[in-house]
């Protein structure tokens, strides 16, 4: 099986746009013991529901100074997304919120990591057979009538990279936080027996901004013409 790494192009051949963010956040921590202020940007559960949680307001766009209040606020979460899932500070849930405008493709990536598909396609994709495609409805507003189905795909951190691509050594995890203190490599290698086998579009579980799809996902989008307003690029796996 081959793997690509999913891109926008440059000059997108739709007007769409829009200026939203999801419904809740785990908020940025700042580490007692490396002493990093962080939060990650990129990984999201569309489909999780925190609206039954106490503390609503904690759940935002804001720096946690208490560590021991940002693990408080992950643990109550833990139990509603999926297994294994490695909630970083930053983490987002529910359905995308705010305001849109213009014209949509099948596939719309206005930002690297996160993927919306119009549900038309999205349906056509799972006909096609391709595996783990969950789209969760979003809450984007538009001044037109008529508005299109926008779906934000709930992707699920999986695989690694091979080591060959990876700084030498690569520095190890926080003890206390978990970050990672090296950079997204240019060239990104996959290490094979990492990669899933059920699921065809997903983040990298090593770096959450790169949407890794399969040979079926992609051969399935350039069967139905969906790629025009993707590149994907094809990479090595060792």
């Amino acid at each position: 099986m081959r793997y690509y790494w999913i891109r926008d192009v440059p000059e997108p051949r739709y007007s769409g746009s829009y200026s939203a963010t999801n419904r809740w956040t785990l908020p940025g921590v700042n580490c007692p013991l490396c002493h990093a202020v962080w939060g990650g940007m990129s990984d999201s559960y569309p489909s999780v529901d925190l609206s039954h949680l106490p503390d609503q307001a904690k759940y935002s766009a804001r720096l946690e100074e208490g560590y021991a209040e940002f693990e408080r606020l992950r643990e109550q979460v833990r139990p509603l997304v999926p297994p294994g899932v490695p909630l970083w500070p930053g983490t987002k849930f529910g359905p995308l919120v705010g305001t849109a405008r213009g014209e949509f493709g099948p596939f719309f990536m206005y930002y690297p990591w996160l993927l919306l598909m119009k549900g038309e396609a999205l349906r056509t994709l799972q006909a096609e057979g391709v595996q783990g495609l969950k789209g969760c409805r979003t809450l984007l507003r538009f001044r037109k009538k008529d508005p299109p189905e926008l779906l934000e795909l709930e992707l699920l951190p999986r695989g690694h990279v091979h080591p060959d691509c990876l700084p030498e050594p690569p520095p190890p995890p926080c003890e206390k936080c978990g970050r990672i203190g090296w950079s997204r490599p240019d060239e990104l290698i996959l290490r094979a027996e990492s990669l899933p086998q059920d699921l065809d579009i997903f983040r990298l579980e090593d770096f959450l901004t790169a949407i890794i799809a399969s040979e079926r996902f992609v051969d399935a989008a350039r069967r139905q013409g969906f790629e025009q307003d993707l590149v994907f690029r094809e990479l090595q796996i060792r």
